[in-house]
């Protein structure tokens, strides 16, 4: 498995995936390996690989509560959703502090009168605190806003959010800091001549853009409908690729101009080989890293072939969206209001960057207009992406192919506008949030 990790980090994906079927073939009864398989078929989006492994193992295991958590997660990623309720029913049978089973639980369906776990949670909370307050409070705040308690909710999120915002050590001004040093570095001198660019490398790439829970997952469905679109999901793979062809730098700041000044061509080169390890079988392929939008710039240097799609929402129900939602390792400016208030203004600030030195490099999707008028959004959609509309994509919610975002329930349903206005039923409650996106120059009606 180390081989395999070399491989990986070096972006020889086929050869890892090569590694991977034949270490696969030796595991037999050896759940710890099968879970190790399972666990790197992740990392390379092959989700349904890493759920034959893990019914290996769990039939090597059948009571290993760890084992049966990352066969709940699999399930999810492939639509499962009733496998992975049982599932974590059972390893909250066996492992009743394993508060991220509780958590995951909650999130799996829309939680009813008849059908919720409130009392459970509040009991477990009570039991844990303070180890489980992050995902027990969590997990509670979801159900309580399913239940329509919203109120209520919000005091219970709070608690969680704190909690999870003492165990970091974050300051938001470092990522304030990072994207006004993108914004110097990639102005109309680097922008305007791109004529170096060789060819249209790129071509068939599309990346679909936006802040987390902003309806990204939602337009990557949509797309991967499409019998000319596969998805890949949530890439590492431009990062990895910009900080090889960067070279070593001191910090962010130097790496971001070293970048800026790199060899884009072969930045481009060397991403379109590391993807293409993956395995496509389709013309053009979605890369759905939400965050990728920090890299606007290079991708319209290095890979000018590719389609970008960058969604947004309403400013206050975009934050609340990720306020209540944990990320764990993810989006550390999530978890506090002012922090969200004034990292959306840097990101709305960036956005205006591209918009200005970009014109036409990227498509602006409405996250309210989509869920309006679905059809006129999507055939925009394809549209953009030099596609021919197909019916497939208004029935997104029955494409089979994996997810495993924060939203892989809710893009199996029919689109729907539930969360459109979410925030203002919490307008008071969200103040220090409206405050803070006042004072970073963000509108709030």
């Amino acid at each position: 498995m180390q081989q395999v990790g070399q491989l990986l980090s070096t972006g020889q994906t086929r050869a890892a995936l090569a590694a991977l079927a034949s270490i696969e073939s030796a595991t037999r009864g050896d759940a710890v390996l099968a879970q190790q398989v399972a666990e790197a078929y992740t990392h390379c989006g092959r989700h349904a690989d890493a759920h034959r492994c893990l019914l290996r193992a769990a039939q090597a295991r059948p009571d290993d509560p760890r084992v049966l958590y990352n066969l709940a997660a699999a399930d999810m990623a492939i639509g499962d959703f009733g496998a992975a309720e049982a599932r974590l029913d059972r390893v909250i049978a066996l492992a009743p502090d394993d508060f991220d089973a509780w958590y995951n639980r909650s999130t799996l369906r829309r939680q009813t009168p008849a059908r919720n776990h409130v009392a459970a949670l509040e009991s477990a909370l009570e039991r844990a605190a303070p180890r489980g307050d992050v995902a027990l409070g969590y997990a509670l705040a979801k159900e309580l806003e399913d239940l329509g308690e919203y109120a209520r909710s919000f005091r219970v999120l709070a608690r969680a959010a704190g909690a999870r915002r003492k165990q970091l050590s974050y300051r938001v001004e470092m990522d304030i800091e990072a994207i006004d040093t993108i914004i110097a570095a990639f102005g109309a001198g680097v922008l305007a001549p791109m004529t170096h660019t060789a060819g249209r490398t790129g071509s068939g790439a599309i990346f679909v853009v936006g802040l987390p829970r902003s309806g990204t997952t939602l337009v990557d469905r949509i797309l991967a409908s499409h019998p000319a679109v596969e998805s890949f999901g949530e890439l590492n793979d431009l990062a990895l690729s910009v900080m090889q062809f960067a070279g070593k730098a001191a910090d962010r700041h130097a790496l971001i101009r070293q970048a800026a000044a790199g060899d884009h061509a072969a930045l481009g080169r060397k991403y379109i080989e590391r993807v293409d390890g993956y395995g496509r079988s389709r013309p053009h392929f979605v890369d759905k890293t939400p965050l990728n939008l920090l890299y606007l710039g290079l991708i319209a240097l290095a890979l000018p072939g590719a389609r970008v799609i960058h969604l947004y929402r309403d400013p206050l129900d975009s934050c609340y969206a990720m306020l209540k939602t944990l990320f764990r390792m993810g989006y550390p400016f999530s978890y506090d209001q002012t922090d969200l208030g004034r990292y959306y203004g840097a990101y709305q600030r960036l956005m205006d960057h591209w918009r200005e030195h970009l014109p036409h490099a990227f498509l602006d999707v409405d996250y309210e207009a989509l869920v309006g008028d679905q059809e006129r959004e999507t055939r925009r959609l394809l549209d953009w992406c030099g596609l021919d509309f197909h019916p497939d994509c208004l029935e997104f919610h029955r494409h089979a192919g994996p997810t495993a975002t924060a939203s892989a329930a809710q893009v199996r349903e029919p689109m729907h506008s539930r969360s459109v206005g979410a925030s203002r039923r919490l307008w008071e409650e969200l103040a220090p949030l409206r405050a803070a996106l006042a004072s970073s120059g963000v509108e709030v009606t």
